[in-house]
């Protein structure tokens, strides 16, 4: 059984790896650490409200689920 904590911290953490990634490209793009330190914590928050609009679009689609699938 796997515990819910585990999918919340793969979630922070995939999170945290992504927006260390995007800092890291504006960076390299634009030299500017400032830049980079405004465009991280955007795109944290953007992706995130993103994501759970993915999410709840995804839950609302009945395509792939199955009956007996469905709780």
């Amino acid at each position: 059984m796997v515990l819910k904590r585990r999918h919340l911290a793969k979630a922070v953490t995939y999170r945290i790896c992504g927006t260390l990634l995007t800092g890291t490209i504006a960076y390299c793009l634009t030299g500017s650490m400032t830049v980079s330190l405004i465009l991280a914590p955007i795109d944290m928050v953007l992706k995130i409200g993103f994501y759970y609009l993915h999410e709840r679009a995804w839950h609302r689609s009945k395509w792939g689920v199955r009956e007996e699938d469905s709780p």
